[in-house]
């Protein structure tokens, strides 16, 4: 339950996240589509409720996470009405609020609970999970999607980090160089462009493509598949291929670029007065429809 405070957001929905179970599988939908899916914490809080829901839940074998609308999700909420850095929630995690702390404690705090923290609780369930994929998946959509286990995605997907407009060092669960071959990840941050779904398979990134209209019975298939096998079996498989990344570094490297990345927002904060250089959501959604696609 949030806690009531001085924030100015306007929520244009009391549930922007959708939970249906199906048998053996929980679709779970980020259901923001006027605003492309961008996640506010009221998105976060509430796919970290649902996501709790499918694990308590002894029939769910596997969990689908999907957007609403034309795009999977455009990132972060950095300019809608819903915006609601400014509010207090229950948190997940044992950092402390970050409502009214100053300087730069406000963001770094924030983001260890909502984007870091939860993204790594969730990378962790001990369910299968599987990010279905169509449209724009950019900057904070990334990381919703890296966390899962597979990636399937509509043939007219695409990927895309261009917060390096920003003078930050990529999205706060810093994936890239294991999703990518370190020299594609620089490509992909350096030039902020989009990587095309079929480009993105081919670099090991996406799991399966499907048209578009196909997109939502392939993965649920797929789901199907995988929900046949032993749950223990499942989550122990999971388990092994995780510790794995981990054993090549990757909770330290995102914990090192999570400074870096904040390092960055408080340059802005220094140099412009703002912690996104003076960038909003309608200023990055011009400067990434001119940016080419990666082929």
């Amino acid at each position: 339950m949030a806690d009531e405070n001085t924030s100015d957001a306007v929520y244009e929905t009391d549930e922007p996240v959708l939970y249906k179970k199906d048998g053996a599988i929980a679709w779970i939908t980020i259901s923001r589509p006027r605003y492309h899916n961008a996640q506010n914490s009221q998105v976060t809080y509430a796919l970290d409720d649902a996501f709790k829901r499918a694990v308590d839940d002894d029939d769910i074998k596997v969990i689908v996470l999907g957007g609403d609308g034309k795009h999977f999700s455009a990132g972060h909420d950095i300019g809608t009405p819903g915006r609601d850095v400014d509010k207090s929630f229950d948190r997940t995690t044992l950092w402390y609020d970050h409502v009214n702390k100053p300087g730069a404690e406000f963001l770094y705090t924030r983001e260890q609970e909502v984007y870091l923290g939860m993204c790594r609780r969730w990378r962790d369930i001990p369910k299968p999970t599987i990010a279905m994929v169509q449209g724009a998946c950019i900057a904070g959509g990334l990381m919703l999607a890296w966390v899962c286990d597979l990636i399937v995605a509509s043939d007219d997907a695409f990927f895309q980090d261009p917060v390096v407009r920003m003078g930050i060092p990529g999205v706060e669960y810093f994936a890239h160089a294991f999703e990518l071959h370190p020299r594609i990840a620089k490509e992909f941050l350096f030039l902020g462009d989009r990587l095309p779904a079929d480009r993105a398979y081919q670099l090991g990134m996406v799991n399966r493509i499907f048209q578009r209209d196909e997109l939502r019975d392939g993965v649920a298939d797929m789901a199907a598949r995988i929900a046949k096998m032993p749950r223990l079996g499942l989550a122990l498989t999971k388990q092994a291929v995780n510790h794995v990344e981990d054993l090549r570094g990757k909770r330290t490297a995102m914990d090192s670029v999570f400074h870096m990345h904040h390092f960055a927002h408080a340059q802005n904060d220094l140099v412009s007065g703002d912690s996104l250089a003076g960038l909003d959501g309608k200023g990055m959604a011009q400067a990434n429809k001119s940016s080419k696609d990666g082929k």
